[in-house]
Protein backbone atom coordinates (compact mmCIF):
# COMPACT_ATOMS: atom_id res chain seq x y z
CA UNK A 1 0.00 0.00 0.00
CA UNK A 2 1.41 3.52 -0.74
CA UNK A 3 1.69 6.41 1.38
CA UNK A 4 0.23 9.51 0.67
CA UNK A 5 3.59 11.07 -0.24
CA UNK A 6 4.21 8.30 -2.42
CA UNK A 7 1.06 8.67 -4.25
CA UNK A 8 1.47 12.54 -3.94
CA UNK A 9 5.13 12.06 -5.60
CA UNK A 10 3.46 10.06 -8.35
CA UNK A 11 0.88 12.88 -9.25
CA UNK A 12 3.33 15.40 -9.37
CA UNK A 13 5.43 14.10 -11.93
CA UNK A 14 2.63 12.95 -13.73
CA UNK A 15 0.83 16.48 -13.28
CA UNK A 16 4.21 17.97 -14.58
CA UNK A 17 4.58 15.76 -17.55
CA UNK A 18 1.49 16.73 -19.02
CA UNK A 19 1.79 20.55 -18.35
CA UNK A 20 2.74 21.69 -21.53
CA UNK A 21 0.67 19.58 -23.36
CA UNK A 22 -1.26 21.56 -25.96
CA UNK A 23 -4.78 21.74 -26.44
CA UNK A 24 -5.12 18.54 -28.77
CA UNK A 25 -3.85 16.83 -26.59
CA UNK A 26 -5.45 17.36 -23.75
CA UNK A 27 -9.06 17.17 -25.61
CA UNK A 28 -8.10 13.76 -26.79
CA UNK A 29 -7.18 12.52 -23.12
CA UNK A 30 -10.10 13.96 -22.31
CA UNK A 31 -11.84 11.92 -24.86
CA UNK A 32 -10.02 8.87 -23.89
CA UNK A 33 -11.12 8.93 -20.36
CA UNK A 34 -14.75 9.63 -20.55
CA UNK A 35 -15.31 6.83 -23.40
CA UNK A 36 -14.22 4.38 -20.94
CA UNK A 37 -16.77 6.02 -18.22
CA UNK A 38 -19.49 6.62 -20.65
CA UNK A 39 -19.09 3.22 -22.82
CA UNK A 40 -22.58 1.13 -21.97
CA UNK A 41 -20.95 -2.17 -21.01
CA UNK A 42 -18.54 -0.59 -18.47
CA UNK A 43 -21.30 1.74 -17.35
CA UNK A 44 -23.65 -0.98 -16.68
CA UNK A 45 -20.65 -3.11 -14.61
CA UNK A 46 -19.93 0.32 -12.89
CA UNK A 47 -23.64 0.35 -11.86
CA UNK A 48 -24.13 -3.23 -10.79
CA UNK A 49 -21.18 -2.84 -8.46
CA UNK A 50 -22.41 0.77 -6.91
CA UNK A 51 -25.91 -0.79 -6.51
CA UNK A 52 -24.13 -4.42 -5.02
CA UNK A 53 -21.90 -2.12 -2.58
CA UNK A 54 -23.65 0.97 -1.11
CA UNK A 55 -26.96 -0.90 -1.39
CA UNK A 56 -28.06 2.77 -2.74
CA UNK A 57 -30.11 3.60 -5.66
CA UNK A 58 -30.73 0.97 -8.57
CA UNK A 59 -29.07 0.12 -11.92
CA UNK A 60 -31.30 1.63 -14.26
CA UNK A 61 -30.56 5.05 -13.31
CA UNK A 62 -26.86 4.69 -12.24
CA UNK A 63 -26.33 4.22 -15.70
CA UNK A 64 -28.52 6.95 -16.91
CA UNK A 65 -26.95 9.10 -14.59
CA UNK A 66 -23.05 8.56 -16.06
CA UNK A 67 -24.37 8.73 -19.73
CA UNK A 68 -25.77 12.49 -18.29
CA UNK A 69 -23.19 13.67 -15.85
CA UNK A 70 -20.14 12.56 -18.06
CA UNK A 71 -21.88 13.44 -21.36
CA UNK A 72 -22.43 16.55 -19.89
CA UNK A 73 -19.12 17.57 -19.05
CA UNK A 74 -17.64 15.83 -22.36
CA UNK A 75 -20.35 18.56 -24.16
CA UNK A 76 -19.58 21.46 -21.88
CA UNK A 77 -15.66 21.07 -22.50
CA UNK A 78 -15.90 20.49 -26.34
CA UNK A 79 -13.77 23.16 -28.11
CA UNK A 80 -13.07 25.49 -24.87
CA UNK A 81 -9.98 26.70 -24.09
CA UNK A 82 -7.74 25.29 -21.30
CA UNK A 83 -4.49 26.00 -22.70
CA UNK A 84 -2.33 28.68 -23.15
CA UNK A 85 -4.21 32.16 -24.13
CA UNK A 86 -7.74 31.51 -23.16
CA UNK A 87 -9.13 35.20 -23.73
CA UNK A 88 -7.92 38.67 -25.33
CA UNK A 89 -9.43 41.93 -25.18
CA UNK A 90 -7.32 44.00 -27.34
CA UNK A 91 -9.16 47.21 -26.54
CA UNK A 92 -8.71 46.93 -22.69
CA UNK A 93 -5.04 45.34 -23.01
CA UNK A 94 -6.10 42.50 -21.08
CA UNK A 95 -4.99 38.34 -22.35
CA UNK A 96 -5.85 35.52 -19.97
CA UNK A 97 -3.86 32.22 -19.63
CA UNK A 98 -4.84 29.46 -18.13
CA UNK A 99 -2.54 27.65 -15.39
CA UNK A 100 -3.52 24.07 -13.77
CA UNK A 101 -4.22 23.86 -10.08
CA UNK A 102 -1.45 21.19 -9.64
CA UNK A 103 -2.88 17.93 -7.88
CA UNK A 104 -6.43 18.10 -6.55
CA UNK A 105 -7.93 15.70 -3.56
CA UNK A 106 -11.49 15.03 -4.90
CA UNK A 107 -13.97 13.62 -1.95
CA UNK A 108 -16.86 11.14 -3.80
CA UNK A 109 -20.22 9.96 -1.79
CA UNK A 110 -21.48 7.20 -1.31
CA UNK A 111 -24.49 7.96 -3.11
CA UNK A 112 -22.80 8.63 -6.29
CA UNK A 113 -19.62 6.42 -6.16
CA UNK A 114 -18.99 6.53 -9.76
CA UNK A 115 -20.49 8.78 -11.98
CA UNK A 116 -18.81 11.77 -9.86
CA UNK A 117 -15.59 10.33 -10.35
CA UNK A 118 -16.16 9.95 -13.99
CA UNK A 119 -17.33 13.68 -14.48
CA UNK A 120 -14.68 15.33 -12.10
CA UNK A 121 -11.76 13.08 -13.58
CA UNK A 122 -12.53 14.82 -17.36
CA UNK A 123 -13.31 18.58 -15.76
CA UNK A 124 -10.13 18.27 -13.79
CA UNK A 125 -7.88 16.78 -16.44
CA UNK A 126 -9.27 19.04 -19.30
CA UNK A 127 -7.28 22.31 -16.96
CA UNK A 128 -3.74 19.78 -17.11
CA UNK A 129 -4.57 18.50 -13.30
CA UNK A 130 -3.60 15.28 -11.29
CA UNK A 131 -6.42 14.12 -9.01
CA UNK A 132 -6.62 11.40 -6.81
CA UNK A 133 -9.84 10.53 -5.30
CA UNK A 134 -10.88 9.58 -1.44
CA UNK A 135 -13.86 7.35 -2.29
CA UNK A 136 -16.57 6.58 0.39
CA UNK A 137 -15.59 3.43 2.49
CA UNK A 138 -18.90 1.72 1.58
CA UNK A 139 -18.19 2.21 -2.52
CA UNK A 140 -14.06 1.74 -2.30
CA UNK A 141 -14.60 -1.17 -4.86
CA UNK A 142 -16.69 0.59 -7.80
CA UNK A 143 -15.07 4.01 -7.50
CA UNK A 144 -11.74 1.89 -7.71
CA UNK A 145 -12.99 0.18 -10.36
CA UNK A 146 -14.44 3.24 -12.15
CA UNK A 147 -10.72 4.36 -11.92
CA UNK A 148 -9.05 1.60 -12.76
CA UNK A 149 -11.36 2.25 -16.33
CA UNK A 150 -10.21 5.89 -16.40
CA UNK A 151 -6.70 4.92 -16.44
CA UNK A 152 -7.23 2.84 -19.02
CA UNK A 153 -8.15 5.96 -21.41
CA UNK A 154 -4.70 7.42 -19.98
CA UNK A 155 -2.55 4.80 -21.76
CA UNK A 156 -4.72 4.40 -24.42
CA UNK A 157 -3.47 7.96 -25.71
CA UNK A 158 0.22 7.58 -24.03
CA UNK A 159 -0.93 9.86 -20.88
CA UNK A 160 0.84 9.03 -17.18
CA UNK A 161 -1.69 6.82 -15.57
CA UNK A 162 -1.04 8.43 -12.36
CA UNK A 163 -3.06 11.52 -13.44
CA UNK A 164 -5.70 9.51 -12.00
CA UNK A 165 -5.58 8.37 -8.55
CA UNK A 166 -8.03 6.18 -5.78
CA UNK A 167 -6.45 7.05 -2.18
CA UNK A 168 -4.59 3.19 -0.67
CA UNK A 169 -4.47 4.43 2.90
CA UNK A 170 -8.33 5.35 3.38
CA UNK A 171 -7.82 6.18 7.15
CA UNK A 172 -9.09 9.48 8.45
CA UNK A 173 -5.36 10.31 9.20
CA UNK A 174 -4.21 9.50 6.15
CA UNK A 175 -6.76 11.96 4.40
CA UNK A 176 -6.11 14.60 6.47
CA UNK A 177 -2.60 14.55 5.51
CA UNK A 178 -4.12 14.13 1.85
CA UNK A 179 -5.92 17.26 1.74
CA UNK A 180 -3.18 19.46 3.40
CA UNK A 181 -0.56 17.89 0.81
CA UNK A 182 -2.38 18.64 -2.29
CA UNK A 183 -3.51 21.99 -4.31
CA UNK A 184 -7.13 22.08 -3.95
CA UNK A 185 -9.78 19.96 -2.13
CA UNK A 186 -13.22 19.35 -4.04
CA UNK A 187 -15.55 17.81 -1.56
CA UNK A 188 -19.09 15.94 -2.60
CA UNK A 189 -20.50 14.67 0.49
CA UNK A 190 -21.97 15.21 4.28
CA UNK A 191 -21.60 17.97 6.01
CA UNK A 192 -18.68 16.74 8.05
CA UNK A 193 -16.86 15.90 4.97
CA UNK A 194 -17.43 19.84 3.45
CA UNK A 195 -16.05 20.71 7.12
CA UNK A 196 -13.08 18.73 7.31
CA UNK A 197 -12.13 19.97 3.40
CA UNK A 198 -12.53 23.72 4.76
CA UNK A 199 -10.43 23.40 8.03
CA UNK A 200 -7.86 21.48 5.85
CA UNK A 201 -5.38 24.66 5.10
CA UNK A 202 -5.87 23.83 1.43
CA UNK A 203 -8.57 25.73 -0.84
CA UNK A 204 -11.58 24.13 -0.85
CA UNK A 205 -14.91 24.28 -2.73
CA UNK A 206 -17.60 22.32 -0.99
CA UNK A 207 -21.52 21.49 -1.15
CA UNK A 208 -24.17 22.73 1.52
CA UNK A 209 -27.31 20.31 2.13
CA UNK A 210 -30.09 19.67 -0.09
CA UNK A 211 -33.41 20.62 0.18
CA UNK A 212 -35.08 21.16 -3.32
CA UNK A 213 -38.54 22.12 -2.88
CA UNK A 214 -40.92 23.55 -6.49
CA UNK A 215 -44.03 25.50 -6.17
CA UNK A 216 -46.60 24.66 -8.11
CA UNK A 217 -48.65 27.61 -9.42
CA UNK A 218 -52.56 27.87 -10.26
CA UNK A 219 -50.83 28.49 -13.92
CA UNK A 220 -49.04 25.35 -14.07
CA UNK A 221 -49.31 22.28 -16.41
CA UNK A 222 -50.94 20.60 -13.59
CA UNK A 223 -50.39 16.95 -15.23
CA UNK A 224 -46.76 17.34 -16.34
CA UNK A 225 -45.36 19.36 -13.35
CA UNK A 226 -46.37 16.03 -11.26
CA UNK A 227 -44.61 13.86 -14.24
CA UNK A 228 -41.47 15.55 -14.12
CA UNK A 229 -41.78 15.98 -9.65
CA UNK A 230 -42.26 12.37 -9.70
CA UNK A 231 -39.65 11.13 -12.35
CA UNK A 232 -36.91 13.06 -10.32
CA UNK A 233 -37.83 12.16 -7.14
CA UNK A 234 -37.75 8.63 -8.25
CA UNK A 235 -34.54 8.68 -10.20
CA UNK A 236 -32.16 6.57 -8.44
CA UNK A 237 -34.34 6.16 -5.21
CA UNK A 238 -33.40 10.04 -4.47
CA UNK A 239 -29.70 9.61 -4.00
CA UNK A 240 -29.34 13.38 -5.08
CA UNK A 241 -28.97 16.27 -3.13
CA UNK A 242 -30.94 17.89 -6.18
CA UNK A 243 -33.96 15.36 -5.55
CA UNK A 244 -37.69 17.28 -4.51
CA UNK A 245 -37.52 16.71 -1.15
CA UNK A 246 -41.32 18.74 -1.12
CA UNK A 247 -43.32 20.28 -3.35
CA UNK A 248 -45.98 23.36 -2.68
CA UNK A 249 -48.54 22.90 -4.93
CA UNK A 250 -51.65 26.01 -4.47
CA UNK A 251 -54.71 25.86 -3.34
CA UNK A 252 -56.58 26.28 -6.98
CA UNK A 253 -55.04 23.17 -8.13
CA UNK A 254 -54.24 21.09 -5.40
CA UNK A 255 -56.95 18.08 -5.70
CA UNK A 256 -56.07 18.45 -9.39
CA UNK A 257 -51.87 17.63 -8.31
CA UNK A 258 -52.56 15.06 -5.99
CA UNK A 259 -55.21 12.66 -8.55
CA UNK A 260 -52.16 13.44 -11.14
CA UNK A 261 -49.08 12.50 -8.35
CA UNK A 262 -51.45 8.93 -7.74
CA UNK A 263 -51.56 8.52 -11.41
CA UNK A 264 -47.40 8.59 -11.13
CA UNK A 265 -47.34 5.67 -8.42
CA UNK A 266 -47.90 8.03 -5.34
CA UNK A 267 -49.23 6.67 -2.62
CA UNK A 268 -50.56 9.45 -0.04
CA UNK A 269 -49.52 7.73 3.93
CA UNK A 270 -52.12 8.96 6.13
CA UNK A 271 -53.39 8.85 10.02
CA UNK A 272 -50.87 6.39 12.13
CA UNK A 273 -49.77 4.72 9.17
CA UNK A 274 -48.12 8.33 8.71
CA UNK A 275 -46.63 8.02 12.59
CA UNK A 276 -45.16 4.62 11.99
CA UNK A 277 -43.73 6.26 8.61
CA UNK A 278 -42.31 9.13 10.47
CA UNK A 279 -40.73 6.77 13.35
CA UNK A 280 -39.56 4.64 11.03
CA UNK A 281 -37.52 7.02 8.79
CA UNK A 282 -35.87 9.06 12.09
CA UNK A 283 -34.62 7.06 14.95
CA UNK A 284 -31.94 7.73 18.06
CA UNK A 285 -28.30 7.20 16.24
CA UNK A 286 -25.58 5.83 18.56
CA UNK A 287 -24.37 9.39 19.14
CA UNK A 288 -28.02 9.84 21.18
CA UNK A 289 -29.80 11.87 18.16
CA UNK A 290 -32.51 11.85 16.26
CA UNK A 291 -31.05 11.67 12.72
CA UNK A 292 -32.02 9.78 9.29
CA UNK A 293 -32.58 6.22 8.88
CA UNK A 294 -29.20 5.12 7.43
CA UNK A 295 -31.66 1.67 6.13
CA UNK A 296 -33.88 3.82 4.32
CA UNK A 297 -31.97 6.15 2.63
CA UNK A 298 -31.75 5.61 -1.43
CA UNK A 299 -34.20 2.60 -0.74
CA UNK A 300 -37.43 1.49 -2.80
CA UNK A 301 -41.18 2.72 -1.78
CA UNK A 302 -42.28 -0.41 -1.31
CA UNK A 303 -38.96 -1.27 0.88
CA UNK A 304 -39.51 1.73 3.07
CA UNK A 305 -43.27 0.60 4.05
CA UNK A 306 -42.70 -2.66 4.31
CA UNK A 307 -39.71 -1.43 7.47
CA UNK A 308 -42.27 0.58 8.45
CA UNK A 309 -44.97 -1.99 8.77
CA UNK A 310 -47.50 -0.02 6.71
CA UNK A 311 -49.13 -1.46 3.85
CA UNK A 312 -49.40 0.65 0.15
CA UNK A 313 -50.88 -0.47 -2.51
CA UNK A 314 -49.47 -2.41 -5.47
CA UNK A 315 -47.60 -0.18 -7.86
CA UNK A 316 -46.47 2.44 -5.54
CA UNK A 317 -43.17 4.30 -6.07
CA UNK A 318 -43.27 7.31 -4.09
CA UNK A 319 -44.63 7.43 -0.55
CA UNK A 320 -46.03 11.15 0.10
CA UNK A 321 -46.88 13.46 3.26
CA UNK A 322 -48.49 16.07 3.92
CA UNK A 323 -47.04 18.25 5.58
CA UNK A 324 -48.45 20.58 8.56
CA UNK A 325 -47.78 23.89 10.47
CA UNK A 326 -45.21 25.06 12.32
CA UNK A 327 -43.12 23.47 9.94
CA UNK A 328 -40.44 23.33 12.43
CA UNK A 329 -42.64 20.83 14.34
CA UNK A 330 -42.83 18.31 11.98
CA UNK A 331 -39.95 16.50 11.16
CA UNK A 332 -40.97 15.53 7.46
CA UNK A 333 -39.91 18.98 6.90
CA UNK A 334 -36.21 17.85 7.05
CA UNK A 335 -34.43 16.23 4.25
CA UNK A 336 -35.28 12.26 3.32
CA UNK A 337 -32.74 10.93 0.46
CA UNK A 338 -35.79 8.72 -0.37
CA UNK A 339 -38.77 8.40 -2.42
CA UNK A 340 -40.68 10.62 0.39
CA UNK A 341 -41.92 13.71 -0.57
CA UNK A 342 -43.59 15.87 1.83
CA UNK A 343 -46.89 17.85 0.32
CA UNK A 344 -47.60 21.67 1.53
CA UNK A 345 -50.78 23.52 0.68
CA UNK A 346 -50.39 26.55 0.26
CA UNK A 347 -52.87 29.70 -0.36
CA UNK A 348 -51.44 31.10 -3.34
CA UNK A 349 -48.17 32.09 -4.77
CA UNK A 350 -46.98 34.68 -1.66
CA UNK A 351 -47.91 31.85 1.28
CA UNK A 352 -46.40 29.44 -1.16
CA UNK A 353 -43.52 31.11 -1.07
CA UNK A 354 -43.30 31.90 2.96
CA UNK A 355 -43.76 28.11 3.01
CA UNK A 356 -40.63 27.43 0.60
CA UNK A 357 -38.86 29.92 2.55
CA UNK A 358 -39.23 28.67 5.67
CA UNK A 359 -38.46 24.90 4.45
CA UNK A 360 -35.21 26.24 2.90
CA UNK A 361 -34.04 28.15 5.95
CA UNK A 362 -34.37 25.27 7.87
CA UNK A 363 -32.99 22.82 5.70
CA UNK A 364 -30.63 23.01 2.68
CA UNK A 365 -30.75 26.89 2.71
CA UNK A 366 -28.87 28.21 -0.57
CA UNK A 367 -28.97 24.86 -2.33
CA UNK A 368 -32.26 25.51 -4.61
CA UNK A 369 -35.62 26.45 -5.27
CA UNK A 370 -37.72 25.36 -8.24
CA UNK A 371 -41.26 26.16 -9.78
CA UNK A 372 -43.87 25.41 -12.55
CA UNK A 373 -44.72 28.37 -13.97
CA UNK A 374 -45.27 30.57 -16.80
CA UNK A 375 -46.09 33.75 -15.05
CA UNK A 376 -42.70 35.73 -15.46
CA UNK A 377 -43.66 37.74 -12.37
CA UNK A 378 -43.62 34.50 -10.00
CA UNK A 379 -40.21 33.57 -11.68
CA UNK A 380 -38.70 36.92 -11.21
CA UNK A 381 -39.70 37.05 -7.79
CA UNK A 382 -37.98 33.80 -6.63
CA UNK A 383 -34.83 35.04 -8.59
CA UNK A 384 -34.78 38.30 -6.93
CA UNK A 385 -36.02 37.30 -3.09
CA UNK A 386 -35.02 33.56 -2.83
CA UNK A 387 -31.68 32.79 -0.62
CA UNK A 388 -30.85 30.12 -3.18
CA UNK A 389 -28.43 29.48 -5.65
CA UNK A 390 -30.75 28.03 -8.31
CA UNK A 391 -34.07 27.97 -9.28
CA UNK A 392 -35.29 25.72 -11.33
CA UNK A 393 -38.25 26.28 -13.60
CA UNK A 394 -40.11 23.67 -14.99
CA UNK A 395 -38.24 21.10 -14.88
CA UNK A 396 -36.95 17.91 -12.97
CA UNK A 397 -34.66 19.63 -10.13
CA UNK A 398 -32.41 16.59 -9.74
CA UNK A 399 -31.91 16.61 -13.71
CA UNK A 400 -31.77 20.42 -14.03
CA UNK A 401 -30.08 21.49 -11.18
CA UNK A 402 -26.42 19.75 -11.85
CA UNK A 403 -27.05 20.36 -15.90
CA UNK A 404 -29.16 18.52 -18.85
CA UNK A 405 -29.52 19.30 -22.29
CA UNK A 406 -32.80 20.58 -21.49
CA UNK A 407 -31.07 23.59 -20.10
CA UNK A 408 -27.18 25.12 -19.88
CA UNK A 409 -26.44 25.03 -16.26
CA UNK A 410 -22.76 23.28 -16.27
CA UNK A 411 -22.81 19.68 -15.97
CA UNK A 412 -21.49 18.73 -12.54
CA UNK A 413 -22.47 16.88 -9.16
CA UNK A 414 -20.91 19.35 -6.81
CA UNK A 415 -23.69 22.17 -6.25
CA UNK A 416 -22.31 25.32 -4.39
CA UNK A 417 -24.14 26.61 -1.94
CA UNK A 418 -22.86 29.88 -1.26
CA UNK A 419 -22.52 31.79 2.48
CA UNK A 420 -25.86 31.28 2.98
CA UNK A 421 -25.00 27.33 2.40
CA UNK A 422 -21.18 27.37 4.14
CA UNK A 423 -20.00 27.67 0.87
CA UNK A 424 -17.33 30.21 -1.15
CA UNK A 425 -19.56 29.96 -4.15
CA UNK A 426 -22.96 29.82 -5.12
CA UNK A 427 -21.99 28.16 -8.80
CA UNK A 428 -22.22 24.80 -10.42
CA UNK A 429 -18.48 23.79 -9.48
CA UNK A 430 -17.45 22.55 -12.73
CA UNK A 431 -14.16 22.21 -15.18
CA UNK A 432 -13.53 26.16 -15.19
CA UNK A 433 -13.13 25.92 -11.22
CA UNK A 434 -10.26 23.31 -11.64
CA UNK A 435 -7.59 26.01 -13.65
CA UNK A 436 -6.00 29.22 -12.45
CA UNK A 437 -5.30 32.07 -14.77
CA UNK A 438 -3.03 34.50 -15.46
CA UNK A 439 -4.44 38.27 -16.19
CA UNK A 440 -1.71 39.62 -18.84
CA UNK A 441 -2.20 43.64 -18.70
CA UNK A 442 -0.59 45.81 -21.23
CA UNK A 443 -0.94 50.05 -21.00
CA UNK A 444 -3.97 51.38 -22.83
CA UNK A 445 -5.27 54.86 -22.97
CA UNK A 446 -5.75 56.25 -19.25
CA UNK A 447 -9.16 56.31 -17.94
CA UNK A 448 -9.95 59.67 -15.82
CA UNK A 449 -13.01 61.47 -14.36
CA UNK A 450 -13.46 65.19 -13.05
CA UNK A 451 -15.27 65.78 -9.53
CA UNK A 452 -18.07 67.34 -11.39
CA UNK A 453 -18.70 63.69 -13.69
CA UNK A 454 -18.63 61.96 -10.34
CA UNK A 455 -20.27 63.43 -7.49
CA UNK A 456 -22.08 66.60 -9.79
CA UNK A 457 -25.82 64.80 -9.37
CA UNK A 458 -25.24 63.52 -6.02
CA UNK A 459 -24.03 66.77 -5.01
CA UNK A 460 -27.14 68.66 -6.53
CA UNK A 461 -29.51 65.93 -4.40
CA UNK A 462 -27.79 66.20 -1.08
CA UNK A 463 -25.38 68.91 -1.43
CA UNK A 464 -21.34 68.96 -0.85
Amino acid sequence: MKTISEQMELARKAQEAINDYTQEQVDEMCLAVGWEVYEDENIAKLARMAVEETGFGNVESKIAKHKRKVGGVLHDIRGAKSVGCIERDEKNGIAKYAKPVGVICAILPATNPTSTCGGKAVGMLKCRNAVIFKPSSRALKCTTEAISMMRKGLRRVGAPEDLIQVVEDNSREAVAELMKACDLVVATGSGAVVRAAYSSGTPAYGVGQGNAVPIVAEDADVAEAAKLICASKLFDYATSCSSENAVVPVEAIYDQFMAEMKKNGCYLVEGEDREKLKNHMWQINAKGKLALNQDIIAKSARFIADAAGISVPEGTEILLVEGTQPIREDKFHDEKISPVLTVYKARDFMDAYRILSELTSLVGRGHSCGIHTYKREYIEYLGEHMKSSRVTVRQSMSAGNGGHPFNRMPSTATLGCGTWGGNVTTENVHWKHFMNVTWVNEPVEPWSFSDEDMWGAFWKKYGK
